[in-house]
């Protein structure tokens, strides 16, 4: 059965920082590039960052640019998302995804396979 877990969301203050989890069972994620989304009330659903299959591309939109950092343990299956310098703006709900990608060193935010159930994170004092 294929699964992505979230796990690490929860309540912080404005300023701090979170560590966000995935991980993947039922499939290999080194066959993957795989991704951070997430969803505020009423607005529609970003990427927040994406990694390569190889970890050797990263991408961030500009609004999370130098605080969001994503990473990838290919032996564990597991996917990471350092947030840093948290603001009521980044309270959501985050998804961790994953796309079969044949390319190893690219990532992009569209056409994804596999998604988590999300977790929540609310950023506030």
């Amino acid at each position: 059965q294929v699964q992505l877990v979230e796990s690490g969301g929860g309540l912080v203050q404005p300023g701090g920082s979170l560590r966000l989890s995935c991980v993947a069972s039922g499939f290999a994620l080194d066959d993957y590039a795989v991704g951070w989304f997430r969803q505020a009330p009423g607005k529609e659903r970003e990427g927040v960052s994406c990694i390569s299959r190889n970890g050797g591309q990263t991408s961030y939109p500009d609004s999370v640019k130098g605080r969001f950092i994503i990473s990838r343990d290919n032996a564990k299956n597991t996917m990471y998302l350092q947030m840093n310098s948290l603001n009521p703006e980044d309270t959501a709900v985050y998804f961790c995804a994953a796309r079969r990608m044949t390319l190893a060193r690219l990532c992009v935010f569209s056409n994804y396979d596999y998604w988590g159930q999300g977790t929540h994170v609310t950023v506030s004092s």
